[in-house]
C-alpha cells in the first residue's frame, strides 16, 4: 500500500513522537524510507552541519531496527521541498510532525508547514501530533 514514505525531519519533540510511527508503518508495508533535511535559503554553514548531523543520527536509529533509509539534504521554502521531492520519488505517504523548528516564528500567513503540505502534497500526508 505505502511502497515509499517520506519522512521529513526536524529536531522538535512531533518529529521525534512521529518515529514510532514512521518504523511501524515500513516494517508493516515494507516501504522504501526516505528522510529529508531541509533548511532555508538563508541557512548558515552551521546550520547545514545541524542538518547533516539530523540525518546521521536518524540513519542510526532506523540502521538498529533493521531499516536502510535514502536521506536528502535541501533548502528552500519547506512546505514547497517537502512537496517537490515527494512527487520526484512518487511517495505513497508523508508523515510528519505537526509543529516544526520553523513554527517558532509566526506564519505570516497564519498557516504551518504541516497545514501548506497538507495543501501542496501530491500524496496523502499524515501529521503525527
Amino acid at each position: 500500500m505505502f511502497k515509499t514514505v517520506l519522512f521529513p525531519l526536524n529536531r522538535s519533540q512531533e518529529t521525534r513522537q512521529a518515529v514510532a510511527i514512521v518504523v511501524d508503518l515500513i516494517q508493516k508495508y515494507h516501504s522504501q524510507l526516505y528522510v529529508l533535511s531541509v533548511a532555508d535559503h538563508d541557512a548558515t554553514d552551521s546550520d547545514r552541519a545541524s542538518s547533516q548531523d539530523l540525518i546521521k543520527e536518524v540513519e542510526t536509529h532506523f540502521a538498529e531496527v533493521g531499516i536502510a533509509i535514502k536521506s536528502k539534504i535541501a533548502e528552500g521554502k519547506t512546505a514547497f521541498v517537502i512537496c517537490d521531492f515527494a512527487d520526484e520519488i512518487n511517495a505513497d505517504l508523508i508523515v510528519m510532525g505537526s509543529r516544526g523548528m520553523s513554527l517558532t516564528e509566526e506564519h505570516p500567513d497564519g498557516s504551518s508547514v504541516s497545514q501548506k503540505v497538507i495543501n501542496l502534497s501530491p500524496c496523502p500526508v499524515l501529521v503525527v501530533p
